[in-house]
């Protein structure tokens, strides 16, 4: 099945050109430890979910990119286009000759109903050339005007026009420290409009990003790139075909809706996050050596202790114990900030990965009482190497890992709105102080939800 994905605003369109090429370069990539009819299955099913193929023989990604400025969509077309290894249609895109001013009600209000017509046109046209369409994937940032506003609207759209296909918003958590004046805002309403029409949101937050790109991958002078390549490695990690069965010979067909079954149980529960490990700079890896106990051990204690990146995982972190009473998550005895699981999924790319023990994952102590933890744990697998790591394991993890940033923000936007700072800008297109408040309690009930697993 394909997924098509919806690229907005300059955040969304610059990632979605780093996990094309990530998706790409992977694919390209020597892997003599696999067999030729391996590699040819892999391939086939990556090309399936991401490209269709014109008669240059270039894979045309299955995208369409919006922004309401040219700029950044013109830049992304080219780059792709001389890489030789893939490209982007040039009718797939839509964008115009003024952005949304970081107001997330100018995005949401005026360009997204002024525009639907045109944009709904080009994703149509994009799902037609699915033999079988497996849902769409749509990127986005949280703080902006476009890729938030925007972003929430065309969700909705596709939500009304494909009832009965998937969709993963993936979503830009912002800095802690302001990008943007009213970024809390823009938060609040485009997580609580993504919450009703989504499947499920998927998290990076820039902060921890940012730490990955200074602490493991040792790069001096950050830029938005290598975020963004960081973000589009460990979505490849997961995207990029597996077994799904114990044993599988084939490659999962629907992505999308594997992950879902596997990791959305109950509506009210839709956060999804993702670590991915080794993660190091590419001129380490001919000096390093991985063992898959030592990967999982490193995962699993990251899970629990809610840590975002190896360096600096709390080993004194440790599960409750099953049977005693556990005090609520506001009592100090509660053990050290254990991050609870709904769900989790692990995925293993590399060399002898049918033989790994991952059942400290399925320790019934991780997870919530309500449901069965044969049903809360799976793994993904597959021999084929990942992006020149010999072996690598991707955890996708349904927990109250958002927990604390989710709340932070929806404190410093009340903060705000209590004081009626900046109300006048989002009123002005329509967004009325009633808007907000359905935004702030749909957002208290997550967080509820999240703190009493």
């Amino acid at each position: 099945m394909s997924i098509v994905t919806v690229q907005l605003g300059q955040c969304g369109n610059q990632i979605g050109h780093e996990v094309f090429n990530a998706i790409c370069s992977d694919v390209h990539g020597t892997h003599g430890l696999c067999s030729k009819k391996e590699n040819e299955s892999y391939h086939d099913a990556c090309k399936e979910r991401f490209f269709s193929e014109e008669e240059s023989e270039v894979p045309v990604a299955r995208a369409v990119l919006v922004d309401m400025e040219p700029k950044v969509i013109s830049q992304t077309l080219s780059i792709a286009a001389r890489s030789g290894y893939w490209k982007y249609d040039g009718r797939s895109h839509f964008c115009q000759k003024q952005g949304s001013g970081n107001n997330w009600a100018n995005g949401y209000s005026v360009h997204g109903p002024r525009h639907k017509e045109v944009i709904m046109n080009l994703v149509q046209k994009e799902a037609e050339k699915c033999d079988r369409l497996g849902g769409f994937f749509t990127i986005m940032s949280m703080a902006g005007g476009t890729g938030s506003g925007l972003g929430a609207f065309v969700t909705q759209c596709l939500r009304d026009a494909f009832p009965t296909s998937f969709i993963l918003n993936h979503v830009i958590w912002p800095y802690g420290t302001g990008e943007v004046i009213v970024q809390n805002y823009n938060s609040v309403l485009t997580l609580s409009h993504l919450y009703q029409s989504s499947d499920a949101l998927l998290v990076h937050e820039n902060d921890v990003i940012h730490k990955i790109c200074a602490q493991l991958m040792k790069i001096k002078q950050i830029s938005f790139r290598d975020v963004n390549q960081v973000i589009a490695h460990q979505l490849g990690s997961v995207f990029q075909p597996t077994y799904t069965a114990e044993g599988g010979l084939h490659y999962s067909r629907n992505p999308l809706g594997d992950l879902m079954e596997t990791l959305v149980p109950h509506p009210e529960f839709k956060m999804l996050g993702l670590r991915n490990i080794p993660q190091m700079p590419e001129n380490s890896l001919p000096y390093s050596t991985f063992s898959w106990p030592g990967l999982v051990k490193h995962l699993r204690q990251m899970l629990i202790a809610n840590a975002k990146m190896e360096e600096g995982i709390d080993w004194q972190v440790r599960p409750p114990q099953l049977g005693s009473s556990i005090p609520s998550s506001h009592s100090t005895n509660k053990p050290l900030h254990f991050n609870t699981s709904i769900a989790n999924l692990v995925i293993l790319r590399g060399k002898d990965m049918h033989n790994v023990d991952l059942g400290s994952f399925r320790d019934p102590s991780l997870y919530t009482s309500w449901l069965n933890p044969q049903d809360a744990f799976n793994a993904w697998k597959t021999p084929r190497a990942f992006n020149k790591y010999e072996k690598s394991a991707s955890l996708v993890s349904n927990s109250q890992f958002l927990l604390k940033p989710l709340d932070n923000v929806v404190g410093k936007a009340w903060n705000m709105f209590a004081s009626k700072a900046y109300i006048h800008q989002y009123t002005k297109f329509g967004i009325e102080e009633e808007d907000f408040l359905d935004s702030f309690t749909a957002l208290e009930q997550v967080i509820s939800s999240y703190t009493i697993l």
